[in-house]
């Protein structure tokens, strides 16, 4: 777990990463995190064109004929400086073949798979090392200049971040939704995560299955009152249902952006203010539908004993997730906000392509704008 967390550390500081593997060691960096200097480095190392590992949203969305999930991996002879690679990952190009298709190695799953999880665009370039040049590169990692990841270590990085998150501290928060609460935060394995159970009422005097919410994090929504979506909205009246109910828990996850991030986020809105919705725009950026996970969700709400509860949720996947971790959801309670003119493209577009259940506001006459 130690050089995970390291991994994770180096990739968002825009460090190199030395994949090793005997097939085909590489040196791997995200692009986002790339400058002059860095990418000098990276063609000293090799004697083949870089590659350019984008995820299958991405390359359909720059126009790729590619099926299933695995990653794209793109040839970068006639791409070699910052700004095409940059336009590459996420910058609303023309959809058409701008590189080649190339051969994808073992290890470009997991390599996008380690900047996802570090909340960077799914968007690395890679440098396969040439054989006088690993020697090198093995003092570096041995002078602690580099780090060297190795394949099984790679594969195992999903499972282990996020799977069993560790109580850390708790304390009394009387809430205007509801006086009688108490936080308990949690924070996943690799130590990027964080998460907030906010205990509502007494455990002791909660019902068979007590409410419980899980509300992903929302920086503009949940603190600023943004009008782009409903989250604040829902955040206050989840606790206040909760409390109605006889108490619960609502889980305050540190989801940002239904998992991409808060900085991935405003890249987004900034694709659907150009016209994108919320899920193409997500797609644009290189992410799927919805990049949440539940395992670790799941393992809070047994830490705090509660086996079955009653889900305030619009979204059948959130129920779904909770079943296939052994958790049995009694009912479902709907949590609703109020629509806008600002959000009212994106409250459409996660009821019309990601099924939440939202027809008792979008039955209402759209507001004006």
């Amino acid at each position: 777990m130690q050089r995970i967390r390291r991994a994770l550390a180096e990739l968002r500081s825009g460090e190199p990463l030395f994949l090793n593997d005997e097939r085909d060691p590489s040196l791997i960096l995200a692009v986002e995190t790339l400058n002059a200097n860095r990418l000098q480095m990276l063609n000293a190392f090799t004697e083949k064109p870089l590659r350019l590992l984008i995820t299958s949203h991405r390359a359909r969305s720059l126009g790729y004929s590619t099926k299933g999930t695995e990653p794209v991996a793109l040839s970068l002879a006639d791409t070699p400086n910052i700004e095409a690679l940059a336009g590459l990952c996420c910058a609303g190009i023309a959809k058409e073949q701008i590189a080649p298709l190339t051969e994808v190695h073992l290890m470009d799953t997991a390599a996008i798979a380690l900047a996802r999880r570090a909340r960077l665009l799914p968007c690395l370039i890679s440098a396969s090392v040439a054989p006088q040049y690993t020697a090198i590169l093995a003092q570096q990692v041995i002078e602690g200049e580099l780090l060297a990841v190795p394949r099984s270590l790679l594969h195992q990085i999903t499972a282990q971040t996020i799977a069993k998150p560790e109580r850390v501290s708790e304390a009394s928060v009387p809430l205007s939704e509801s006086e009688e609460a108490r936080f308990v935060l949690y924070r996943e394995p690799d130590g990027l995560g964080e998460h907030v159970a906010v205990i509502v009422g007494d455990p002791n005097k909660w019902p068979e299955a007590p409410a419980v919410r899980l509300h992903s994090a929302c920086l503009t929504g949940d603190l600023f009152g943004s009008l782009r979506c409903d989250c604040g909205e829902q955040l206050r009246s989840g606790i206040a249902g909760i409390a109605e109910a006889g108490g619960g828990v609502l889980l305050y996850l540190d989801q940002e952006g239904r998992g991409i991030g808060l900085a991935n986020k405003l890249r987004a809105y900034t694709l659907q203010d150009s016209g994108y919705d919320t899920i193409d725009a997500d797609a644009e950026l290189g992410f799927g539908d919805d990049e949440r996970q539940y395992e670790g969700t799941a393992a809070i709400l047994q830490d705090l004993g509660i086996k079955q509860l009653t889900l305030f949720t619009n979204n059948p996947a959130k129920i779904n997730a909770l079943e296939a971790a052994g958790i049995t959801v009694k009912g479902r309670e709907a949590v609703l906000g109020k629509l806008n003119h600002h959000n009212a493209r994106y409250l459409n577009a996660k009821s019309d392509r990601a099924g939440h259940l939202l027809d008792d506001i979008l039955t209402e006459d759209q507001p004006p704008r």
